[in-house]
């Protein structure tokens, strides 16, 4: 019981974190909207012990991604933006996606699982001793290329700004 009361509330905060994102005409209140979703997201991967999924959603999508975002923001010129930001297909959107969910939601209904549910791949253990033993160098080459990317982006819009 406590269980789905805890999903029910990651569930919640994922849908409004999403209706934020969409709903709100300010890009970094968009982008702290995507963070209370993301957040949520990991809530549901804990309640279904995927601690590793977890831990991932909350250290790269809700850390990096997010921040990465709000720089991006701080380095753009918003006067560039400026102007009517109405799309005319709205209402073809919005019926769109609710009849999206109307099939997801469907197909997670007639959905039936098994009672005794176990985990079957690897804890958060095993994969960190995997990804910093076997997968070191790809791991470290991986943060030296988003760094020089980050770099590359301030240099940039440095640049762009003395015009």
């Amino acid at each position: 019981m406590t269980s789905l009361v805890l999903f029910y509330l990651a569930g919640a905060l994922t849908l409004g974190g999403a209706v934020g994102v969409v709903g709100t005409r300010n890009i970094v209140h968009a982008a702290l909207f995507l963070l209370v979703s993301l957040m949520g997201v990991a809530g549901i991967y804990l309640l279904v012990f995927a601690e590793f999924l977890a831990l991932v959603q909350v250290l790269i999508y809700g850390g990096a991604i997010v921040i990465v975002v709000l720089f991006a923001l701080m380095l753009t010129r918003l006067q560039e933006f400026r102007g009517p930001m109405e799309n005319p297909q709205w209402p073809l959107a919005a019926i769109a996606a609710v009849a999206l969910f109307g099939v997801i939601a469907a197909a997670i209904i007639q959905t039936r699982l098994p009672a005794g549910l176990e985990r079957l791949g690897p804890g958060v253990k095993e994969i960190g001793q995997s990804l910093f033993t076997q997968w070191a160098i790809p791991f470290e080459v991986a943060s030296v290329l988003l760094l020089v990317a980050l770099i590359g982006a301030i240099v940039i819009a440095r640049a762009g700004g003395r015009d």
